[in-house]
């Protein structure tokens, strides 16, 4: 049987289904921005079967195969992820994957750290508690949409004194020392109230959603997608899990297709967004 694929995407759905099956039926060049939480190696067993670290890039790339092929050549795909430690050391699956997913032909552009302000203590015997996670940032092309202004944030304390007497060496663009490319006109930034972000972002964790084994943070892609997309862009979660994408989507008058293999949280994440739609929160409520 031969599926048709439509050359209009259904949007503001949540699909229930394998990822790498759904988007088969997608048309190339469709959708603005991909922000995902996949399952991470051997974690979420009961819900996903889990997948062993030597296995994961296999297991991820007919997966990301399909995320290229329906990502805009102005899109971005972001992909939180984290190594996992085993027989006491930390395994490469990350490192290894990123180097799978250029040879795909992804670019791998950036990586933003995800600080967990509020992660759990904990002890071990040689080593200290996570509290960061990756978010990685892969295109398709060299030029890709990114509205860098829309996520600046108050310039800081630090500008009081800073700025306050200026060397000749700061009103003009001090290069790099060591020869970088990279330069700075400290002068530039006089009388301004904001200031562009630096790529490690501070947000907690979600701690009230119980529903799923590990909740996304609305602070997460809300962020990422204020700074790739505009409004009525289109943004994909494959692995939506309670949807939390979502909601920051429709929070950010964006459209949004989110998949669900697991069926509970397709329908936990389905009710909540149908509930979210009626009444019409601004926020999501956990």
């Amino acid at each position: 049987m031969t599926i048709k694929i439509k050359r209009k995407i259904d949007t503001n759905i949540v699909i229930h289904g394998d990822c790498e099956d759904v988007l088969k039926n997608y048309p190339n060049d469709c959708i603005d921005l991909i922000v995902t939480s996949p399952p991470y190696a051997d974690a979420r067993k009961n819900q996903y079967g889990g997948i062993h670290p030597n296995n994961y890039a296999k297991w991820f790339l007919p997966k990301s195969e399909q995320f290229l092929r329906v990502l805009k050549p102005t899109g971005t795909f972001i992909l939180n992820i984290k190594e996992r430690v085993l027989e006491g050391q930390r395994h490469t699956y990350v490192l290894d994957l990123i180097i799978k997913l250029r040879e795909q032909g992804w670019l791998w552009t950036e990586e933003f750290i995800w600080h967990k302000k509020n992660c759990y203590p904990g002890k071990w015997p040689n080593r200290f508690r996570d509290s960061w996670e990756r978010c990685l940032q892969f295109n398709k092309s060299k030029s890709f949409a990114m509205y860098q202004e829309a996520v600046m944030v108050p310039m800081g304390n630090w500008a009081e004194s800073r700025l306050k007497k200026l060397s000749e060496t700061d009103k003009v663009r001090d290069e790099s020392k060591v020869g970088s490319g990279f330069g700075k006109n400290i002068s530039n930034w006089l009388n301004r109230k904001m200031a562009y972000p630096t790529n490690v972002l501070h947000f907690a964790t979600e701690c009230s959603n119980k529903s799923h084994c590990a909740a996304f943070p609305l602070d997460v892609p809300e962020w990422f997608i204020k700074l790739f997309t505009k409004d009525n862009n289109v943004v994909l979660d494959p692995f939506l899990g309670s949807g939390t994408t979502a909601v920051a989507a429709i929070n950010l008058n964006r459209q949004y297709v989110g998949i669900e293999k697991n069926e509970d949280y397709y329908l936990i994440s389905q009710n909540r967004l149908d509930e979210f739609t009626r009444q019409g929160k601004l926020k999501w409520k956990t």
